[in-house]
């Protein structure tokens, strides 16, 4: 028998949670609530009280002020960042709390899916009627939900789009959410397709947003950045396009570019962690080491208690104290680091990071012999299809130390022409990887001569294909990818295939070998991974079996799905893509 759906006014079996820093207002919100026949109601004084108790619990319904008084995070701080680490389920009635009702206020809360945003001063019936049209709404929407949680993608999809082309009840929600699944797995042109007919029934910044983010996950890059360009200009206060806006300049290698629109969004949510670490992380790995440690220490003060605070970052601002012989700080690093790591979901890089660190800790103390034999067994790894640009640099900056303390292992040229080989895949990138050996300069540039190496097999193809041999052209290029595991030599292959298809002798074959290779090593593995899984900007979070799954990015096929947040991607060269051409 089909369940029968619960009525959008009980609320016996709620819970809910008040954050707000006065007293008075708190105590008004809550006796409310309780008057409604709420089941439970949890009090908070301050959005930092209020993040760590939705970290680990689940609520029905928040209602939050939007200003605190004692502090720099607001409401719309707290929500964002949520959203962003996929913190906050979509059953979930979150509803802002506030005295001022701008056009600015009122855009953010659309931006952030809130479900309600009430005005102060309210009256219990103003409260009433937005609690009970959002339970309503999670109610319609409930079979889109249902999928979800199964993992049915597709039929999720299907059931939003119906209900947006029928203009039912709800139909704009559905289709946002429509069109996050349909970017999910891997779908960009029928999201495009989406956003552009919402924008076409109601011109909204998230829809043209979703536009750009389809363009630039579908390798778009320079189309993408153009249409973030002009919503920015209709929309300069938009913080979640200068994210956008920063990924699609890095892809395009103009760092400096990139940094200051990484900066412009955490100008506008200061105490956004996911914000604050990326900038941090975007200036290590750039070179800007100076003001990376000053933007690294202050995401660890400001999320050391938080799931938001990824390990990497204590892992870098590591190298940097060894680098300044802090011994102090070090130990500071590794003792915040222990506390950080206990909740990292993937306990293989916990391990990796783990070693990191207690490598570190062993340079430091002069423990050579046991640095270097945790450093050969990381090195033993380099081949494996878990082993990720960020294990790369990682392990090239170890080995650089040690190098810089007269250090030298025996097999380390050929391990970092090894890394070299694999991960430069672009010269935006191989510079990237070399940055992560600057304190050994010869290692850097045994990496930058990597890239000329990589190109030279591309060019090699691409003349094979130009003289009418592209079963020869994949040959190579299968050949070459199998030996250095390079994602683009690999991805490269695969567009030839599927440029010429059938008319190449034994394609069914080929085709197999390279899925197989691309399954493993391209393109997701082959792209700079920087940082645990977080929201991309402009995406809602889509919750699966009680645990947050992250409405993917885009820069990788449906299988398998990138293991990290990815703050850099590799983008296929004109080159490659003439490879792909007809001669």
């Amino acid at each position: 028998m089909k369940p029968v759906d619960p009525r959008p006014d009980d609320l016996s079996t709620c819970q809910a949670m008040v954050i707000d820093s006065h007293a008075t207002s708190r105590s008004i919100l809550v006796a409310q609530l309780r008057d409604f026949g709420v089941g439970k109601v949890v009090q908070c004084l301050s959005t930092a009280h209020a993040r760590r108790l939705l970290e680990h619990e689940r609520f029905d319904m928040v209602l939050c002020e939007h200003q605190f008084d004692s502090s720099s995070s607001s409401g719309q701080d707290l929500v964002d960042d949520l959203r962003r680490n996929q913190l906050l389920p979509f059953s979930t009635v979150f509803i802002m709390v506030t005295a001022e009702a701008t056009y600015t206020k009122v855009a953010e809360a659309a931006e952030s899916a809130l479900d309600g945003y009430l005005l102060k001063p309210h009256s219990a019936n103003n409260l009433g009627e937005r609690l009970y049209q959002a339970r309503a709404r999670k109610i319609a929407l409930r079979g889109i939900f249902e999928a979800i949680d199964e993992g049915d993608f597709e039929r999720a999809a299907s059931l939003c789009v119906s209900r947006f082309e029928a203009r039912a009840p709800y139909w704009l929600y559905a289709a946002r959410v429509g069109a996050e699944l349909l970017l999910r797995t891997g779908q960009y042109d029928k999201a495009q397709t989406l956003y552009e007919a919402v924008i076409a029934a109601k011109t909204l910044p998230w829809a043209k947003l979703g536009v750009a983010r389809s363009l630039l996950d579908s390798g778009q890059t320079a189309k993408a950045t153009s249409a973030i360009e002009n919503l920015l200009g209709e929309n300069p206060n938009y913080a979640d396009a200068y994210d956008i806006l920063g990924r699609a300049q890095f892809e395009l290698g103009k760092y400096e570019l990139a940094m200051n629109s990484y900066q412009m969004a955490v100008d506008m949510a200061p105490d956004s962690i996911s914000r604050s670490q990326n900038l941090g992380l975007m200036m290590y790995y750039v070179g800007d080491r100076k003001q990376a440690e000053k933007v690294l220490e202050r995401t660890v003060r400001l999320g050391l208690d938080s799931k938001m605070l990824d390990c990497q970052t204590l892992v870098l601002l590591g190298f940097m104290r060894i680098e300044a012989n802090d011994r102090k700080g070090l130990q500071r690093c590794c003792d915040d680091f222990k506390r950080v790591v206990e909740r990292c979901t993937d306990t293989a890089r916990g391990q990796r990071l783990s070693n990191i660190m207690s490598t570190l800790m062993d340079i430091l103390e002069h423990q050579s012999a046991e640095a270097v034999r945790t450093i050969r067994e990381l090195a033993r790894g380099v081949k494996s299809p878990e082993f990720d640009f960020e294990s790369a640099s990682n392990l090239l900056a170890l080995t650089s130390l040690l190098a810089q303390r007269t250090i030298q292992l025996d097999e380390v040229n050929g391990m970092i022409d090894t890394l070299g080989m694999r991960f430069c895949t672009t010269k935006p990138l191989s510079e990237l990887l070399a940055g992560s050996a600057a304190s050994f300069p010869s290692y850097a540039e045994r990496i930058r001569a990597c890239h000329p190496q990589i190109a030279k097999f591309t060019e090699s193809a691409m003349s094979l294909s130009l003289r009418g041999d592209p079963k020869g052209a994949v040959e190579d290029l299968i050949a070459h990818g199998n030996s250095t595991l390079n994602g683009k030599l690999i991805e490269t292959a695969y567009l030839v295939l599927q440029r010429y298809g059938e008319k190449i002798d034994g394609h069914t074959s080929l085709m197999a070998t390279v899925q197989e290779l691309r399954t493993r090593f391209a393109p997701a593995n082959a792209r700079s991974v920087l940082g645990d899984p977080k929201r991309q900007a402009g995406e809602l979070i889509l919750r699966t079996g009680g645990t947050a799954a992250r409405a993917l990015p885009g820069m990788q096929p449906v299988a398998p799905p990138e293991p990290r947040h990815a703050i850099m991607n590799t983008a296929l060269t004109d080159k490659t893509n003439a490879l792909a051409r007809p001669s």
